[in-house]
């Protein structure tokens, strides 16, 4: 990854939080600031300290353009880097909805593309990336792709693109519903007398803590949770009701999933 960027050069289009943490990563790992463009019209201090060619143009022959805009950003920036469409280049892309077919529309049907799904643990360097190619993106555009997504967590390929819109609705949209199973599970704490404060900290505690065990464990996450359970005690009683096949966790879960992934079909038509 180094060797391409540092000969032709790479181009982030978009540094938010995403670009950020991404742009972040390359430079910790060793990628050259002068071999590296951004376009970013509110530049942070931050990435103003970077020593990146900010706001300069583009390389003639970039190894790589990363589109990290948001969706509906997406039709007023990508002129900025058109010109590199129907060669070498490889565009890779970070935005969620839009399509490849979007992408060659913009940059040309010859053209490497690569869209990626992340989500925001990768601020964290605990993300999860998704990513699928057109035709023209091979093995040397895939290998790129994730070469340049690893620096911020792990990196799976797709069948294809058709699986996007599932993994937008599990990895992608999936941090918020851990963030609100911290909310409700706080609150739920206060409602059996626990001061606000307290059962917010237990609640964050216990998310964070299951996770990374998650994580770490070679176990099975429902043998992970049969290694909690005391057969007729208190976590059996919880679980009584979040395991409903009505009521519980599964069946909502199986709704909230999918009215994301049919939000996520309607965006991308």
């Amino acid at each position: 990854m180094l060797e391409r960027i540092t000969e032709r050069g790479l181009v982030l289009l978009g540094c938010g939080k995403m670009g950020s943490a991404m742009l972040q990563g390359w430079l910790s790992r060793g990628a050259p600031p002068g071999a590296i463009w951004v376009i970013e019209p509110r530049p942070s201090d931050w990435l103003k300290s970077t020593g990146v060619h900010l706001n300069e143009g583009v390389p003639e022959h970039a190894a790589v353009v990363v589109l990290a805009v948001k969706p509906q950003m997406m039709g007023d920036a990508l002129p900025a880097v058109s010109r590199l469409g129907g060669g070498e280049t490889l565009f890779l892309s970070i935005a969620a909805g839009t399509t490849i077919a979007t992408f060659e529309s913009a940059f040309g049907a010859t053209s490497p593309i690569v869209r990626a799904m992340p989500n925001t643990p990768a601020a964290v360097g605990r993300g999860i990336s998704a990513i699928t190619g057109n035709a023209h993106a091979g093995e040397e555009s895939l290998a790129l792709a994730e070469a340049l997504l690893a620096v911020v967590g792990d990196v799976v390929r797709l069948e294809g693109e058709h699986q996007m819109d599932a993994v937008t609705a599990v990895s992608g949209s999936g941090p918020a519903y851990v963030f609100h199973l911290i909310e409700a599970l706080a609150a739920a704490g206060v409602a059996e007398g626990l001061p606000a404060d307290l059962s917010m900290q237990l609640a964050r505690a216990t998310v964070c803590g299951a996770g990374e065990l998650a994580h770490q464990s070679p176990e099975s996450a429902a043998q992970l949770r049969i290694n909690v359970t005391s057969p007729g005690g208190t976590t059996a009683a919880a679980l009584g009701v979040l395991m409903d096949e009505e009521t519980g966790f599964p069946p909502l879960l199986r709704r909230a999933v999918k009215a994301a992934a049919d939000r996520g079909r309607e965006l991308g038509k």
